[in-house]
C-alpha cells in the first residue's frame, strides 16, 4: 500500500519508538496474534494491528517524561478533552469562546490534537500546534454520548456532571476521544475509570505567554534548572513531581482552599522530623499511577507487579505518621492483602516477557514447583533411579542415558543383556550393549519433555490471575495514587521552605499584593548568580494601582516584575515565598507583556504581536488582576510609541472595571508625569552608582525617577567598540542641548515636535 514497514527484535522496541514519536511520526505496531504451533503446514502465522502508537498515546517507561503528563487532547464547540493515557487520567472542560480555548490548550501543551475533519481548516488557523483530523461523526452528540455510557457502563452521565446541553460541545469531545484512542488506534482504554468535568473558574488564569515569561515550568527554549518548577521540586515520586507542576499551571482562586494548603505545609516545617520520615518513605515509590495503569489494561509485567507491591507497602507508615500529625491521609488505602498476595507470588528477579518464564516464585503454587522440580532436577532423578535399577537387578554394567534421538534409556553390556527383567523394552542394539526402557522412564522421559512448556503456560495463567486480582483494586490504588503525589509535592514545598528561607503568605480577600523583602525564587537559587538584593512591593486599587517603574537596562527591572508575579503565583498555588513576609489578596488573572517576537506562522509582526498581547490584558483586565508591562511601544516610532504607552497607562487608571494592580516598567521617562495626573500612580526607579565612566547597579528599587537610561553605558558594557560609545556621548550631549550633531554640528539643529507643521506634542 505503499506504506513503510519494517520488522525490529522485541528488545530494541522502545528504541526504534522513541526515534519514530520524538520526530512527529506515528507507527502502527503488528504482532503474531496465532500460536505459531497450532498453525498447520505452511501456512502464514496471523499477524494484525494491534495498536497504533501516536505522539499522544505512548505508554512506554522509556518514552515518557515521570514530571509531566503526556495528553492527547480533542476540542470542540470550544470544549477540550484531555486524555493521559499512561495514567488513565480523563478530564473535560468548556471555555468561554475560542480565544480562551487556543490559550488553555498552549498552557497544557498536550503531545497530539484531534479535531473533527469539518473544522480542521479553523483549528489550524487559530492554532499552529498540528492537529489530526479524523471523522466528523465521531464527534456528533449522539455517537460520542453512546461512546461515554458504553465504556462507563452506565444509564446517564449525570454520575459525571455531563448531562443537558450545556456540555454538549464536553461530551461530544470527550467521546470522539475515547472512540478515536481505543478503536481507531487499538488501545486499551479499560484503565479508563472516571471523566473529571474541569471548572477553570476556580483557578488563577495564566496564559501560555505567562508561564513562559516568569519560567514557571520547563518549555522548549528554557533552561530546564532554571525554572519554578525546578527550584521547589523535592518530590520523591513521579506522581509528586505531575502533581507540583500541576499546581503551579493552575494555582487556585479560593481563599480557603489556599489556606488549607498552606496549613498542610506548614504543619510538616513545624514537624521536619514527620517531613523527613514521610519523604524517606515516599523514596522507594514508584510510579503506582502508571504502573496500575498497565495492570488495568493489561499491560503490565511481572517486574511491574513486583513495583507495584513495593510502592504500596510503605502506605501503612505514611497513614501511621500523617495521623501522627493530624494530617488527613484521605484516599490512602493499605492494600495489605494484596502486597502480601504479590510478594508471595513474584519471583525475586522477574523476566520482562511472558513466554520467558520464572515470573512466579517459588512457593506460590504446588503444582508449578512439582514441574520446576522435574526440569531442574533431572540429572538427580537419572541417578536416583540408575542406583535402585541396578540394586533391583544386580546389574553393575547398568546405565541410564539420554540422547536427542531416542530420549531416556537404560544400556546394558552384551553380556549381562540376558539379565535384564522383563519389564525391559528393548529398543536398540549395539556392536557391546542392548538399550532397553520401561514405562516409568518413558512417562519420566514425558514429564521432562512437556514440563518446560508446562511452567511456561502455568505460570502464564498463574501471572494473568494475579493481573485481574490486582485489576480488582484499580481504583482504590489510583486514589492512593493521587493522594500519595498531593502529600509528596506539600512535602516538597515544606522541604524547600526550611531550606530557602520562605515564608507564609497571609492570604485573603484584600486588594493587596503587600510583600516586605521579597526575593525572586529562581535567580537567587542560581548558582552563577550574584547575592540577590531584596525589594518590597506594594499595590492596591486605590494610592498604589500603577507603580511605573523607569531606571536603565541591567539594572532589575525585569526581574523586579517577574519577582513580584511569581511570588504571587507561589502564593496561589499554596506554597511559602521568599520574603520577609507577604499579604496577597486573592487575584483572578495574572497578565504579562513582556518581551516581544514575530509569530511568523500568522504573519503577525513584533509590533502586531504586542499590541494583540496589550490589547487582550485591557479588555479583559479585571481590579482582581495583577499586570506586569515590560514596556509597551518600543516596536514602532518614538512619538507614536510613547502615545500609546501614555494612553494604555491612562486607560488602566480611569476605568473602573478593568483597574487592575500594575507594574509598568518603562524607558520612556515622560510617562512619569502620569503621577502628578493620577493619584494612584507612582513613581519607582532601580537605582545605579556612577563611578567615573562605570555604571554600578545596586539593584534597589526606591520611589522616584532615574535620572536616565543609561543605555550607552550599557552598550560599553556590552562591548561596543570605544569608538562606538564615544561618538554616542556626543550625539546624546547634541540631542539634549537640542542639536543634531549626526554630521556637523555647526549646521545641523534638532527641531521641536511643535515646530513641525501640524504636529503636537504629547503633553501639549
Amino acid at each position: 500500500n505503499g506504506l513503510p514497514m519494517c520488522g525490529v527484535p522485541w528488545h530494541a522496541l522502545d528504541g526504534y519508538l522513541a526515534r519514530l514519536i520524538r520526530s512527529g511520526h506515528s507507527a502502527a505496531i503488528c504482532d503474531q496474534v496465532e500460536d505459531p504451533r497450532t498453525v498447520k503446514g505452511k501456512n502464514i502465522v496471523r499477524r494484525e494491528v494491534t495498536r497504533i502508537v501516536t505522539p499522544g498515546t505512548v505508554t512506554e517507561d522509556g518514552l515518557l517524561d515521570e514530571c509531566t503528563n503526556t495528553y492527547i487532547a480533542a476540542t470542540h464547540s470550544n470544549a477540550l478533552a484531555l486524555l493521559d493515557l499512561s495514567t488513565g487520567e480523563f478530564s473535560c472542560e468548556a471555555f468561554a469562546d475560542a480565544a480562551a480555548l487556543e490559550d488553555a490548550i498552549l498552557r497544557i501543551s498536550p503531545a497530539e490534537r484531534i479535531v473533527s475533519a469539518e473544522f480542521a481548516n479553523a483549528a489550524a488557523a487559530e492554532n499552529s500546534m498540528p492537529a489530526t483530523c479524523v471523522d466528523a461523526w465521531t464527534f456528533s452528540y449522539d455517537a460520542a454520548h453512546e461512546e461515554l455510557l458504553r465504556h462507563f457502563k452506565v444509564l446517564a452521565l449525570d454520575g459525571f456532571g455531563l448531562e443537558g446541553s450545556a456540555c454538549a460541545g464536553m461530551v461530544c469531545a470527550a467521546g470522539a476521544l475515547l472512540y478515536h484512542v481505543g478503536t481507531t488506534l487499538h488501545h486499551n482504554i479499560s484503565h479508563i475509570r472516571r471523566i473529571v468535568k474541569r471548572e477553570s473558574a476556580g483557578m488563577l488564569a495564566i496564559d501560555a505567554g505567562t508561564v513562559r515569561h516568569l519560567a514557571l515550568l520547563p518549555v522548549e527554549g528554557l533552561r530546564r534548572d532554571a525554572t519554578l518548577f525546578a527550584i521547589l521540586n523535592a518530590t520523591k515520586t513521579p506522581m509528586g513531581a505531575r502533581t507540583l507542576a500541576n499546581r503551579i499551571r493552575q494555582p487556585l482562586c479560593d481563599a480557603a482552599a489556599i489556606s488549607a494548603r498552606l496549613d498542610e505545609v506548614e504543619t510538616f516545617t513545624r514537624n521536619r522530623f514527620s517531613l523527613t520520615r514521610l519523604q524517606s518513605l515516599l523514596g522507594g515509590v514508584r510510579d503506582i499511577e502508571r504502573l496500575i495503569a498497565k495492570v488495568d489494561s493489561m499491560r503490565a509485567n511481572a517486574r511491574d507487579l513486583k513495583a507495584l507491591a513495593q510502592s504500596l507497602k510503605p502506605v501503612p507508615e505514611v497513614i501511621e505518621e500523617l495521623a501522627a500529625v493530624q494530617c488527613s491521609s484521605a484516599g490512602l488505602a493499605a492494600e495489605k492483602e494484596l502486597v502480601d498476595l504479590l510478594e508471595s507470588a513474584i519471583a525475586e528477579n522477574p523476566n520482562v516477557l511472558l513466554t520467558e518464564g520464572n515470573l512466579i516464585a517459588p512457593g506460590y503454587n504446588g503444582e508449578l514447583d512439582e514441574w520446576r522440580g522435574i526440569a531442574q532436577n533431572a540429572h538427580q532423578w537419572v541417578a536416583n533411579y540408575q542406583a535402585a535399577e541396578i540394586e533391583r537387578t544386580g546389574i553393575k554394567t547398568l546405565k541410564v542415558r539420554r540422547n536427542n534421538v531416542f530420549g531416556f534409556y537404560i544400556e546394558i553390556s552384551k553380556a549381562a543383556a540376558k539379565d535384564a527383567p522383563p519389564n525391559y523394552e528393548r529398543r536398540q542394539t549395539l556392536t557391546g550393549a542392548e538399550r532397553f526402557t520401561t514405562p516409568e522412564l518413558r512417562e519420566y522421559e514425558r514429564k521432562v519433555l512437556s514440563a518446560q512448556e508446562r511452567i511456561n503456560a502455568l505460570e502464564q495463567d498463574l501471572f494473568k490471575d494475579l493481573l485481574a486480582k490486582t485489576a480488582a483494586h484499580a481504583l482504590s490504588i489510583q486514589s492512593t495514587a493521587i493522594r500519595l503525589g498531593e502529600i509528596d509535592a506539600t512535602l516538597a514545598l515544606a522541604d524547600r521552605a526550611l531550606a530557602a528561607g520562605y515564608v507564609r503568605p497571609i492570604i485573603d480577600e484584600s486588594d493587596v499584593p503587600d510583600i516586605l523583602d521579597g526575593r525572586h525564587p529562581i535567580i537567587e537559587q542560581l548558582p552563577d548568580a550574584e547575592p540577590f538584593v531584596p525589594n518590597s512591593a506594594s499595590l492596591d486599587c486605590v494610592r498604589n494601582q500603577i507603580m511605573l517603574i523607569t531606571g536603565p537596562n541591567m539594572a532589575g527591572k525585569s526581574t523586579y516584575l517577574r519577582q513580584v508575579a511569581t511570588l504571587a503565583v507561589m502564593a496561589q498555588m499554596g506554597s511559602f515565598v521568599p520574603a520577609a513576609s507577604m499579604r496577597l489578596g486573592v487575584l483572578d488573572r495574572i497578565f504579562t507583556r513582556i518581551g516581544a517576537g514575530d509569530d511568523f506562522s500568522r504573519g503577525r509582526s513584533t509590533f502586531l504581536v504586542e499590541m494583540q498581547e496589550t490589547a487582550n490584558i485591557l479588555n479583559n483586565a479585571t481590579p482582581k488582576s495583577l499586570i506586569v508591562l515590560d514596556e509597551i511601544g518600543r516596536g514602532t516610532s518614538t512619538f507614536d510609541g510613547i502615545s500609546i504607552a501614555w494612553s494604555v497607562a491612562e486607560y488602566l487608571a480611569l476605568h473602573a472595571q478593568t483597574k487592575a494592580k500594575t507594574l509598568f516598567a518603562t524607558h520612556y521617562h515622560e510617562l512619569t508625569a502620569l503621577a502628578d495626573k493620577f493619584d494612584c500612580v507612582t513613581n519607582w526607579t532601580c537605582k545605579v552608582k556612577e563611578d567615573g565612566e562605570r555604571l554600578v547597579f545596586l539593584r534597589r528599587v526606591v520611589p522616584g525617577v532615574a535620572e536616565r537610561s543609561f543605555g550607552i553605558h550599557v552598550g560599553a558594557m556590552a562591548g561596543l567598540p570605544e569608538s562606538v560609545v564615544k561618538r554616542a556621548f556626543q550625539i546624546l550631549e547634541n540631542l539634549e542641548s537640542s542639536k543634531l550633531n549626526v554630521t556637523d554640528p555647526a549646521r545641523a539643529v534638532k527641531k521641536r515636535l511643535s515646530d513641525i507643521p501640524g504636529q503636537m506634542t504629547l503633553f501639549d
